[in-house]
Order: C-alpha cells, then structure tokens, then sequence
C-alpha cells in the first residue's frame, strides 16, 4: 500500500508538472533573454566609452554622483567600473595621467587595487600596503561615504580589531547613516565566517533596516544576514529570524516595479533565500519580478557559474510550484499582476550549505557589460 501510495503521488506530481510548468515558464523571458549584471541607462555609455579606453563618460558619471550626493548609486558605478578595469584598465590609466587628483578615479583605482589585494593569496599584506591610496581618495571626497565603506572591507582583510573597526565606522555612518554598501561591510566583520557570529550578525542587521527609511536597500540586511548563515553553514538555523528577514525582503521588492535593474540584486538574493526556505511560489514571483537581471551575487558564492546558478533554481523552483498546483487549480503567475511604479530612494544623502538546488558548471552563457565578478554592494569581496 505504501509503495503504491508513492507511486500514485509521483504520476499526479509529474502530471501537474506537465499541465502547468509551460504556463508558468511563459511568465518568465526565456533563458536566451536572461544577462548577468546588465548597465543600466547611466551606466552603459560609460562602460562602452571604457571599451574604447575613453575615461570621459565615467568622469561624469560619477562626479554627478558625487555632486548629487548619489552615494547608492555611486558605489554601485564605481564596483562596476572597477570591475571592469580588472582585465581592461587602459581607460582608467589615460584619466589617472590626465587628471592624478580627481576623486573618482582615485576611488576607482583604490577600489581596482583593493579588489585585487583581495585575491592575492598574500591578502592580507597586499591590503596593507593600500590604506594610503584608500586614505586618498577619502580626503579628496570628504563628505563621500564610499571611500569609507573601502576602509571598512580594508580594515577587515588585514584583520583589523575591534577598536580600529569602530572608529572607522563612526566616520562612514557620519557620512551617510543607512548607506548599503557600508552597512554590508560591517555585516560581513560581524558574521561568523570573520569576527563575530551568527547572533551578532543578525542583531546588526535587524537593528540597522529597523533605523532605515522606506524603500533603502538596507531594509533587507537581515536578508544578507540570512545568507551569510546558509554559506557557513554553521550553528542553529534560526528559521523565524530567516523567515523574519525574507518578509523585510519581500516588502521592499514589492515597493519597486517588476522588471526593475535597480533592486535585482537585491531581488537574486532574496530568491536565493526564498528557496533556502523552501517558499516556492514567493521564490517564482520575485524571479518574475526579477525578470531578465540576474546578478554574480550571491550566485557565484554557491555555485561555478552565476548564471547558470540562477536559471537551473528558476526552472527548478518553477517545477516545484506546477508540482504542487491542482490539476483543475490556477493561480496568478503569468496573469500580469504585479507592483506599480515605486520611487527609487538613494539613502545615503542625509557580499557550506549546498544550495537547494546545485548550479550546473561552465554554460558560457552570456553576460551584460563588463567582466563577472563579486562586485556591487553586496558582493564585495565576500
């Protein structure tokens, strides 16, 4: 009886997932259409001209950033500009000769250097001899958070305490009191995989998006703080703080449009968590809000290839709900329902558990402008 009881549910789940699974994929882009870590409008002219070692977009770029107080946005052009210096740094060399006080180049070349540092396997003296150029670009921008959010990932490669890690946190919360990417750095001193521990990880994390204004990114560190328990996978899963931290997620997903470049990190991590939770058709929403934009983080950190990481969990979380859909049932996705119009805040002017499903290796699927990598707030050097 129960071996035919197993048989009956696995011919109805595989029936459901023929009824419904190409329904539910007909609410996703295809996986041809999927990019990882796509520019968006402002970016994307910058890093052609880079291409064409022509420094001049970027400047502006960022010295509006800068002049605007863009501090979320600023961060995020400069990790992706870095990113792409790493293998193609001729432009970023020609501004350097052209212009050797700028504060945006200094913060894209410390940025550059601070990246690489980071992988060498003398890390930790190879950081050490960069806190001049960091301290640079900090006293060229002095009211720029950006630079110090470098200290900070600095401060915790060369195994800075507890005192030294204080005292430059004071200076970047000075600068902007809820900006993501400081708060990430700080985050990641706190979890257990460097100087502190779960608990503490997840007390910061709360506290901080409780302080935070609506729509800041930093309303989902718990999020990350989740996240950083799945990789080390150590210590007791503390599922309502998870479970807790997925619905400070979902909210502020939920106050952006679908489809929306700007929080698809943010989205991609989320998802990832979702799945970790097992909450299937939360999981398959967000990737339909996420829609074309997947991102290096946090799939890279779980897997060899990001983007695969992320398609190979979209078609197993879409499996998975059309699995468990009645036969004779429908639901909402592919339906069109969806947020409206929400206003993209820039807060900051006042990145051992086995994935639940493992990522296929080495597809050579394509990327959006520039090399992959771990850069942007949430991935940094992780």
């Amino acid at each position: 009886m129960v071996r035919t009881m197993s048989l009956l549910r696995a011919l109805i789940g595989t029936a459901r997932l023929v009824r419904h699974a190409p329904r539910l994929a007909a609410a996703l882009p295809p996986d041809d259409d999927v990019l990882l870590d796509v520019a968006d409008e402002r970016l994307a002219p910058a890093l052609v001209a880079a291409a064409l070692a022509d420094p001049e977009p970027a400047a502006k770029l960022l010295a509006t950033t800068r002049d605007g107080a863009e501090w979320e946005a600023r961060d995020r052009y400069v990790a992706r500009l870095a990113t792409f210096a790493y293998s193609r740094d001729d432009w970023l060399a020609h501004w350097l000769q052209a212009a050797p006080r700028d504060p945006d180049a200094l913060l894209v070349k410390a940025e550059l250097a601070v990246r690489r540092a980071w992988e060498s396997p003398a890390r930790a003296e190879r950081l050490r001899e960069l806190g001049p150029l960091i301290d640079a670009a900090a006293e060229a921008a002095p009211g720029d958070p950006v630079p110090w959010r470098l200290a900070l990932d600095h401060a915790r490669g060369t195994h800075a305490g507890n005192t030294v890690f204080e005292s430059l946190w004071e200076q970047a919360v000075r600068r902007a009191p809820h900006h993501y990417g400081c708060h990430i750095a700080a985050l990641r001193y706190l979890s257990a995989q460097w100087y502190g521990s779960h608990r503490e990880c997840f007390d910061f994390a709360e506290q901080a998006a409780d302080d935070a204004p609506p729509g800041s990114l930093a309303r989902v560190l718990p999020v990350n703080a989740a996240f950083a328990q799945y990789l080390t996978g150590s210590g007791p899963l503390p599922e309502d703080r998870i479970d807790a931290a997925a619905e400070r997620g979902l909210a502020l997903s939920a106050a952006y449009p679908e489809g929306d470049p700007w929080p698809a990190e943010v989205r991609n991590l989320l998802v990832y968590v979702l799945v970790r939770r097992e909450r299937w058709e939360e999981a398959l929403e967000e990737f339909r809000k996420i829609g074309p934009y997947a991102t290096t983080f946090p799939w890279a950190l779980v897997g060899d290839d990001p983007l695969t990481g992320f398609l190979e969990t979209r078609d197993a979380v879409r499996a998975e709900v059309a699995r468990r859909t009645p036969l004779c049932g429908k639901n909402g996705y592919g339906q069109g329902q969806g947020t409206g119009p929400g206003p993209r805040h820039d807060s900051g002017g006042g990145s051992a558990h086995e994935p639940a499903h493992e990522p296929a290796h080495g597809s050579g699927r394509r990327t959006g402008h520039g090399r992959a990598g771990r850069g942007g707030p949430g991935g940094h050097y992780a």
